[in-house]
C-alpha cells in the first residue's frame, strides 16, 4: 500500500474538467500558468508529499506532540516540512510576485494541500494556519508590520497561528476578555487562549500570533474585539529575537492528528508582552472573518483528503482479502469453491461506493468553493465578482460541514470493511478514524456553521445567494437533461431543489413572526437536508462531465474511469439523495421538541 493514499487522476478530472480550472487561469492575474504548467506543479508536490509526509504519518501518531519542561515537543519532521516547504513555495504560492510569492490560483493551492492532506493530514495544518496569517497582514496590516513579519513566514522560517477562543468564552467571541493597552511600543496585551493549532513547539524560530483583544474603554460584545500581530519574540532593529512573554501552559492531548499540537497560550503572564494593531480598532472580527473563512474551507479540504485516504486503504484491503464464497444460483454458498474476494460481496461493495462517493463528491465541492474564491476575487466583471462572492458566502459553511461530518460517516464504513482488523492498530483505518473526528469541531462546530446557513446565508440580501445558487442548480439540470442516461437523475435533482423551497417556505413564516429560536431550532437539520442536495448537484456535474467524454472518445482517461464516475452517481441518487425526503419530514413537522422548556425530560 506505499503511497497508496490519493487517487491523482480523479482529482485532476474535477480540477479540470467538471470545476473548469481553465476558466480561473483565463484571468489576468494567472496569466503566466496553464494547465500543464500547473499540472507539474501538483505533480512535484505529489513526490514531495511521497517522501516528506507519507512515510511520518503513522509515526506522529505513536509519537505525539506533548507538554514537557515548558515546551511542545513536536515529530522532527514538522521542522524539517516548514524548511522544505517554505523553500518549494508551499506557503508563498498565492502571494504577488512582488512580495515574493508565485501567484497561483487558490483553487491550485487548494489541489497542492488537498495531496499533502490525504499524505499525512497531521503536519499541512502549521504550513496552512502560516499561509492564512500571513495572508491577513498583507490585506490589512501596515508596511512596517508586512516588512517585519510576512518575508520569515512566507519562507516557512516563522510559524503563523489565529488565537480567538478563550476558556470562559468558548465559541462565543463576543465574551472574551483579553485586553490591550496603549503603550509607547504597540500596545499590552493580557489573557489567555486555548485550542490554539500549531501555537508553539520546539524547534520553531519563531510564532507570529493574531490575536483577538479588547483595547481598553472598548464596546462590549463583537463590536468592541480588535487584532493584533503578537509574535512569541519581539523582532529588534538590529534583527534580534528576544523573548515576548508569551507563555505555553500546556498542549491538549487529543484521540485523533496527535502529531498537530494544540496549545494553552497566556499573554502577559509576567506583564511583558505587546503586541501590534493591525488596521483599525474594533474592526478585528471583521478582518479575522477573512482568515476564519478560508480556515473553514481548509477544515472541508482536510476531512476531504482523510475520507479520501481511508478509501483507498479499505479499497486496497478488499481486492487483497479472501474470505466467505459468493452465492449460487440455489442462494447456498458452494464450500468446494475457492474463497471470493471480500470486494465482490454486494454489502462490501455498498460501503466502498458509499465512501467513493462522500470522498469525491467532498473534493469537487471544496474545489468548486475555492474556484468561487478566485473568480469573487480577479473576475475581470465587477458583477461576476460579485455574483461569486455571494455564491462563495453560501457555500462556506457547507463546505466546512458535508465533507466533516458525512467524512466521518465514510471512514466508518472504511473500518467496518476490514472487519475485526479496522479495529486494530496493525491497520491504518482506525487511525484515520480518530483523526477525522475533530473536523466538525474545528472552526466552529455543526451547529454553528448551520445557524449561519440557515440564519445569515440563506436570507442574506433577501435569499440572492439562494437564487444565484438554485439557477447553478438549474443549469446542471438542463444540461443532464440532453443525455438520455441521466435525465432522469436530472429530474431528481429538480425535485429536490422544489423541496427545498418548501422546506424554507415552511420555516421563515416562523422567522416572519419573530420567532428566531424556533426557525433555527433545527438548522444542523437543515444543513445534512441541503449539503445532500448540494453534492447530489456535484454528482451530477460529474456523471454530465463523464458522459460526455465518452461519447467524445476522450481518452485523457479510460473508459472504465468514466463510466465509475457515472455509477457513483447513480449510487448517490439511489442510497443519498432520498434522505432529503426524510429529513424534509422532519424540518416540516410542527413539533419544537428541542424547545421545551421543563427540563425535565432528562431525568
Amino acid at each position: 500500500m506505499a503511497n497508496q493514499y490519493i487517487d491523482l487522476d480523479t482529482l485532476k478530472f474535477l480540477l479540470y474538467d467538471v470545476q473548469d480550472l481553465q476558466t480561473v487561469l483565463e484571468q489576468s492575474r494567472y496569466q503566466d500558468y496553464d494547465q500543464e504548467s500547473i499540472a507539474l506543479f501538483l505533480d512535484s508536490v505529489k513526490e514531495f508529499s511521497d517522501r516528506e509526509l507519507f512515510p511520518f504519518f503513522r509515526e506522529m501518531d505513536d509519537q505525539p506532540a506533548h507538554f514537557k519542561d515548558g515546551e511542545i515537543i513536536v515529530h522532527p519532521q514538522v521542522n524539517e516540512y516548514m524548511k522544505k516547504g517554505g523553500e518549494m513555495g508551499l506557503v508563498s504560492a498565492l502571494f504577488d510576485y512582488e512580495i515574493g510569492g508565485m501567484q497561483l490560483p487558490n483553487t491550485v493551492v487548494t489541489a497542492s494541500a488537498y495531496i499533502q492532506e490525504t499524505a499525512n493530514n497531521h503536519m499541512p495544518g502549521y504550513l496552512g494556519l502560516t499561509l492564512g496569517a500571513a495572508e491577513l497582514i498583507v490585506h490589512f496590516g501596515s508596511k512596517e508590520i508586512n516588512e517585519t513579519f510576512v518575508p520569515k513566514m512566507l519562507a516557512g522560517a516563522w510559524n503563523g497561528t489565529m488565537c480567538l477562543t478563550e476558556p470562559q468564552a468558548g465559541s462565543s467571541l463576543s465574551d472574551i476578555v483579553t485586553s490591550a493597552v496603549p503603550a509607547e511600543d504597540g500596545y499590552k496585551i493580557s489573557g489567555q487562549k486555548i485550542f490554539i493549532s500549531g501555537g508553539d513547539f520546539k524547534g520553531v524560530e519563531n510564532v507570529v500570533h493574531l490575536v483577538l483583544a479588547r483595547i481598553k474603554g472598548a464596546p462590549a460584545g463583537t463590536k468592541g474585539i480588535s487584532l493584533f500581530v503578537v509574535p512569541k519574540k519581539r523582532p529588534s532593529t538590529d534583527g534580534n529575537l528576544t523573548s515576548n512573554d508569551v507563555t505555553t501552559f500546556a498542549d491538549f492531548e487529543k484521540m485523533g492528528q496527535k502529531g498537530y499540537c494544540t496549545t494553552h497560550l497566556f499573554f502577559g503572564h509576567n506583564d511583558d508582552c505587546r503586541g501590534w494593531l493591525v488596521g483599525e480598532p474594533n474592526q478585528g472580527l471583521k478582518y479575522m472573518f477573512l482568515m476564519m473563512n478560508g480556515a473553514r474551507i481548509a477544515v472541508g479540504r482536510g476531512a476531504a483528503a482523510i475520507t479520501m485516504a481511508a478509501y483507498q486503504a479499505s479499497l486496497a484491503y478488499a481486492r487483497e482479502r479472501p474470505q466467505g464464497r459468493s452465492l449460487t444460483n440455489t442462494g447456498k454458498k458452494d464450500v468446494a469453491q475457492e474463497q471470493t474476494l471480500i470486494i465482490n460481496h454486494p454489502d462490501v461493495k455498498r460501503m466502498l461506493l458509499l465512501q467513493k462517493a462522500v470522498a469525491e463528491g467532498s473534493l469537487s465541492l471544496v474545489l468548486l468553493s475555492s474556484k468561487y474564491h478566485d473568480l469573487s476575487q480577479t473576475h475581470s466583471d465587477p458583477e461576476e465578482r460579485k455574483r461569486y462572492s455571494q455564491l462563495l458566502e453560501l457555500l462556506t459553511p457547507i463546505a466546512k460541514t458535508y465533507p466533516s461530518e458525512m467524512g466521518l460517516l465514510s471512514v466508518s464504513n472504511g473500518l467496518q470493511v476490514l472487519g475485526g482488523y479496522g479495529f486494530c492498530t496493525d491497520f491504518i483505518l482506525q487511525q484515520y478514524y480518530r483523526d477525522i473526528r475533530i473536523f466538525s469541531i474545528y472552526e466552529g462546530t455543526t451547529g454553528i456553521q448551520s445557524l449561519d446557513l440557515l440564519g445569515r446565508k440563506i436570507t442574506m440580501n433577501n435569499g440572492k445567494a439562494l437564487q444565484l445558487l438554485s439557477a447553478e442548480i438549474m443549469k446542471s439540470i438542463i444540461e443532464a437533461s440532453e443525455f438520455e442516461a441521466l435525465a432522469a437523475y436530472g429530474e431528481k435533482l429538480g425535485a429536490t431543489l422544489k423541496l427545498t423551497q418548501d422546506v424554507l417556505q415552511f420555516l421563515m413564516e416562523f422567522a416572519k413572526k419573530g420567532e428566531y429560536e424556533r426557525f433555527l431550532s433545527d438548522a444542523t437539520v437543515f444543513m445534512e437536508f441541503f449539503g445532500n442536495m448540494i453534492v447530489g448537484w456535484l454528482w451530477l456535474d460529474i456523471a454530465t462531465t463523464a458522459q460526455k467524454a465518452l461519447l467524445v472518445g476522450e481518452t485523457k482517461f479510460s473508459s472504465e474511469f468514466y463510466h465509475s464516475k457515472i455509477h457513483t452517481m447513480k449510487f448517490y441518487y439511489k442510497y443519498e439523495i432520498p434522505k432529503t425526503k426524510a429529513l424534509a419530514e422532519v424540518l416540516m413537522d410542527k413539533q419544537a421538541l428541542t424547545m421545551a422548556e421543563d427540563q425535565k425530560v432528562f431525568t
